[in-house]
């Protein structure tokens, strides 16, 4: 085995500081998840999933008493399918459409009519009269390479996550987001998991395949269908970090008590014990 020089290569996504810019990044999605509704700004996020094969799913079914879910003895591939996803956060609604490709040529007019219905809910934008380039550009702090903005803004609506992939910087695709009031958000290389299209997308996936057998991708575009239309039917706000991050904030600012007056130390003080204790 050769003998490593330096230091080893990176193991936790982009915790790496050989990543210069992948902190602002991470900062940037979690103030559009955190602050982005105090700001008037709707927050989506979008994503793609799959492939899922047309094959028997493991998981739980329900099948009548005495007489189990039964599986081919053969493994015929039929196919496979993708689901395209625009999630909403803040009240949890979720808008799909299946493909069996994603392709710039699938990918771009699916996520442009999307996106103009979603602007079409929104409140029409109040007229200002301070050039809106100081809000676009907040959500460009700290970028090592930010996006090139136009010289004319529309007034800033809604804030885009998306991942870090070729076809969601195409500059045609960019210029239309930029021309609609929406700023894209990419996650940084190995941050998927800051897109919370990611979560919204393992939901679904488990209530449409799990234990279920479909046999052509055309049915498992059909069971998302369903499972989306009955998810929006009642559907669950998504909140980023919760009551877990909550308490790793508390810890990092947990302060002890001196004692005396109200003076606090952010680490405990060691107690010396033996000649002079209790002076």
């Amino acid at each position: 085995m050769p003998h490593r020089v330096g230091r080893p290569p990176p193991q936790g996504g982009c915790r790496d500081s050989h990543r210069p810019g992948c902190r602002s990044q991470k900062k940037l999605i979690e103030d559009a998840y955190t602050l982005g509704a105090s700001l008037g700004l709707a927050v989506w996020c979008e994503d793609e999933a799959g492939p899922f094969q047309a094959v028997p799913h493991p998981g739980r079914s329900w099948q009548p008493e005495g007489h189990p879910a039964h599986q081919p003895h053969e493994y015929v591939r039929e196919g496979t399918a993708k689901v395209l996803t625009m999630f909403r956060p803040a009240d949890g609604r979720v808008r799909m459409q299946g493909a069996t490709s994603v392709t710039n040529a699938v990918l771009h007019p699916w996520a442009k009519r999307e996106l103009t219905a979603i602007l079409a809910e929104l409140p029409a934008a109040p007229p200002t009269e301070e050039a809106p380039r100081a809000g676009w550009e907040r959500w460009q702090s700290g970028l090592v390479a930010p996006l090139t903005l136009p010289q004319q803004l529309p007034p800033l609506r809604v804030l885009l996550v998306l991942d870090n992939l070729a076809g969601h910087k195409t500059p045609s695709f960019v210029l239309w987001l930029f021309a609609q009031g929406i700023m894209p958000l990419f996650t940084p290389l190995g941050g998927s998991w800051l897109n919370m299209a990611e979560s919204i997308q393992r939901v679904l996936k488990r209530r449409a395949l799990d234990g279920q057998h479909p046999t052509s991708p055309a049915e498992v575009i059909d069971r998302f269908a369903a499972v989306a239309r009955h998810w929006n039917a009642s559907p669950t706000p998504f909140v980023w970090g919760g009551k877990r991050a909550a308490r790793r904030k508390r810890g990092r600012e947990r302060r002890h008590a001196v004692g005396g007056s109200g003076a606090c130390t952010r680490q405990p003080l060691r107690r010396r014990y033996g000649h002079g204790r209790g002076k």
